[in-house]
């Protein structure tokens, strides 16, 4: 089984991935926060490019959180897995409940990263669209339909590592939609068990990140 060492390594090993793309005028990186963040940075770096934030939040199963039945985004956008809510048995009550939660800490991040600063406009722009890893796909067809919504020129979608059957999903997604994962397993379980290190990014990283990056 092939491990990344932590974020930053993969970032640097996606960077090779996505060396065609350097250069290019109307390019930007977005990275999906937490986690996103420290492998969007080292892409960012490596490709002369700027960073930016696709803010988004997973929506987790009560009492499983780590399993996604949903995700939202910036703009009121809502993505709902009907068939795992189903499994799981949440009511539309329940459901509302975890969507209304989430947007509270998606509010929250969007004040504490941003302050002042205005949101990213992907209209036609070359987006390179990146996160630790792809479990459900949910959080990431959320942000898909967030920047698709505003008519980017090109969307890559730039993964560490992904779920085999999440990618065929993204595959079908949307024509103006490329999918670059370095690993592709059948069975990816979690994606941290695809890293050496996989502690947790904090608020405190993604800020320092992002000035750092912004300061270039």
């Amino acid at each position: 089984m092939s491990h990344f060492q932590n974020r930053m390594e993969a970032g640097r090993k996606l960077a090779k991935r996505l060396a065609a793309y350097r250069g290019l005028d109307d390019l930007v990186v977005l990275a999906l926060p937490r986690g996103g963040v420290p492998v969007a940075f080292e892409i960012a770096e490596a490709l002369a490019a700027p960073l930016d934030l696709c803010l988004v939040r997973k929506l987790g199963l009560p009492g499983h959180e780590e399993l996604a039945f949903g995700a939202i985004a910036s703009g009121g956008i809502r993505v709902i897995n009907d068939e795992i809510a189903a499994a799981a048995g949440l009511t539309a009550e329940e459901v509302d409940l975890v969507v209304n939660r989430e947007a509270l800490e998606l509010a929250r991040r969007e004040r504490l990263y941003r302050g002042n600063q205005p949101g990213f406009n992907p209209a036609g722009k070359t987006i390179i669209l990146v996160d630790d890893g792809l479990a459900t796909g949910a959080t990431m067809r959320a942000a898909l339909t967030s920047l698709l919504a505003a008519h980017p020129r090109r969307i890559i979608v730039a993964l560490p590592v992904a779920a085999s059957e999440s990618c065929r999903d993204l595959a079908r997604f949307d024509p103006s939609v490329s999918l670059i994962a370095l690993l592709t397993p059948e069975d990816l379980q979690a994606v941290g068990l695809w890293y050496d290190d996989f502690s947790p990014v904090e608020d405190d990283e993604v800020i320092r990140l992002l000035t750092l990056q912004r300061s270039r």
